[in-house]
């Protein structure tokens, strides 16, 4: 199955398992999406992931991450810049998600970051999601 917005498909399936209260989500693997997997978990919004390698493709296994009373620590995702409408940002565009309490996923020309790295290095890029 071809789809034409794998980064929206990876937030969905992120979403979706996050409301029915899942360990763990698969999604196909793509560098794109690796990136984005690594700032999730760098920025303590997921546990843990790992690249499983099938006979075909590889995957990406998405531990999610929970708190005592069993609510997601990530409660929100949001796709930005989509195929039909691209939207980029500079430096000094760059928005703050919830007065800092979530990130702006950026692909800049130096790689995949959060907007507070990209800001911090003075650069701009396509706004890829939020996260909160």
């Amino acid at each position: 199955m071809t789809v034409s917005d794998p980064i929206a498909d990876m937030l969905t399936r992120i979403r979706n398992a996050i409301m029915v209260r899942h360990n763990s989500v698969l999604i196909p693997a793509s560098k794109m999406k690796l990136s984005i997997t690594r700032i999730l978990k760098a920025e303590g919004f997921i546990n843990d992931y790992e690249v499983l390698r099938g006979k075909s493709h590889r995957v990406i296994k998405i531990h999610l991450k929970y708190d005592d009373k069993n609510q997601p620590v990530l409660s929100g995702l949001e796709r930005v810049s989509k195929p039909g409408l691209r939207v980029y940002a500079g430096r000094k565009e760059i928005p703050r998600i919830y007065g800092g309490l979530g990130i702006a996923i950026i692909s800049t020309p130096e790689g995949v970051m959060t907007g507070h790295q990209a800001w911090r290095q003075g650069i701009g890029g396509e706004l890829l999601c939020y996260v909160w």
